[in-house]
């Protein structure tokens, strides 16, 4: 079989491969993309719903944070590409964008797929040649650059190498570890691999009763010993494991982090009211009860919670549903409050890495060039994207992370190429 020749192989067709090709492509060097499965972009397609949140429009220093302890090794990638780079990559693509609540940038058509097309054509015109169904089966240094074995028999040959095959989250998506298990083998530290935006399961079981419930406009908090992790207002949805939306997945790593000790039991509290004082539900309650004295409790509480939790909420309460109004104790009454104010569920872990949001953890950024994304160990070698160690909340972050990582690394081996 012919051996091919490139200046430089970019491997893994996600938003930061893709990125990257584009990229070196444009600075006019001969590349290779190279996908295992027969299209690219297949995680970008199911990210925000199908509406793939491409960034957000919140300032470095916000980004850099949201990262936590691994923050400060991105900024160069975002100051060299940042969200308002991105929007225009793309508007100057064909494709405009819309900012939405909390800063989140959609593509204007709300399809991820139309992401997906615009990456595509940008890699025609920018002249990368693609191959698909291609899985890497190894990669050896070899006289100043690199030799590239596929699993289907095809040598390749090329000068620098940009690993972007994203983390082990998704594997339906051909996240499956891949490039982990290259760069350990070309002796790079790994960061042990912990799942990041994450539904978290919950030993009470009567979360199952209120599968696919979505609450909006609560807070969250969790407490393990004298620890204390408290959300913002936002959304959270009910499953047949436990609880996921984006205040849970957003503070699921952290969570995590507390749930190590298994002698500890991590509590999660729900305030259905965060926006009102318990004395002020009290109130509203002691009105209720009077105006409808001889009302079933359970029809009362019609006026308060959505129709699905009802039951779940009075049968915490411990009062029964039958119960006249007028005869709920000022006890009875100061628990019912207690309730709307943190609704109790204990957190037992969270579903498999396999099935996050992102991969945790990585190639050590210790083991990487923050200024141009070149590995320190291999000369030539460049990393991009979720295969780089670290994870941020929901919102664009991880995305907008991608396509920097993404854009610096295929500038860098373009330049050095």
């Amino acid at each position: 079989m012919k051996e091919l020749n490139f200046d430089i192989a970019v491997i893994g067709g996600g938003a930061a491969g893709c990125m990257a090709a584009i990229r070196s492509g444009a600075l006019k060097k001969r590349v290779v993309l190279i996908e295992r499965n027969d299209s690219i972009g297949k995680k970008i397609l199911i990210t925000g719903r199908g509406r793939c949140n491409l960034t957000n429009t919140a300032p470095i220093e916000t980004f850099i944070k949201n990262f936590g302890r691994r923050g400060e090794f991105l900024r160069s990638a975002f100051f060299a590409f940042f969200n308002e780079d991105l929007i225009e990559f793309f508007r100057a693509a064909g494709l405009d964008t819309k900012a939405e609540r909390q800063g989140r940038v959609f593509p204007a058509t709300d399809s991820a797929r139309s992401v997906v097309d615009t990456l595509k054509r940008c890699l025609s015109e920018n002249g990368v040649r693609v191959i698909y169904n291609a899985r890497l089966r190894d990669i050896y240094p070899e006289a100043g650059a690199f030799r590239l074995q596929t699993e289907l028999g095809e040598s390749i040959r090329s000068s620098k190498v940009i690993l972007a095959t994203g983390g082990s989250s998704y594997e339906a998506t051909g996240s499956t570890g891949d490039g982990f298990v290259l760069a350990e083998k070309l002796k790079h530290k790994m960061v042990p691999l912990e799942p990041g935006l994450v539904p978290l399961r919950t030993k009470e079981t009567w979360v199952k009763d209120l599968q696919g419930l979505g609450l909006e406009n609560v807070r969250i908090s969790f407490e393990c010993g004298k620890k204390k992790i408290v959300s913002e207002i936002g959304e959270l949805m009910f499953t047949h494991f436990g609880v996921s939306g984006p205040l849970v997945l957003d503070l699921s790593s952290d969570v995590l982090g507390l749930a190590k000790d298994p002698a500890r039991e991590v509590k999660l509290f729900i305030d259905l009211k965060p926006a009102v004082t318990a004395v002020q539900i009290e109130t509203r309650l002691l009105n209720a009860f009077k105006q409808k004295g001889k009302t079933q409790f359970k029809n009362v509480m019609k006026d308060f919670l959505p129709q699905r939790l009802i039951d779940v909420f009075i049968k915490l309460s411990d009062i029964k549903p039958e119960r006249e109004a007028c005869q709920v104790t000022q006890k009875e009454r100061k628990a019912i409050v207690a309730l709307f104010k943190g609704l109790p569920l204990t957190v037992i872990g969270s579903l498999p890495l396999e099935e996050a949001m992102v991969t945790g953890g990585g190639v050590s950024t210790k083991d990487i060039n923050p200024r141009t994304m070149e590995s320190r160990v291999v000369p030539g070698l460049y990393f991009a994207g979720e295969i780089i160690d670290g994870s941020a909340a929901s919102g664009g972050y991880n995305l907008q992370q991608a396509f920097s990582t993404g854009w610096l690394a295929g500038d860098s081996a373009a330049k050095g190429a």
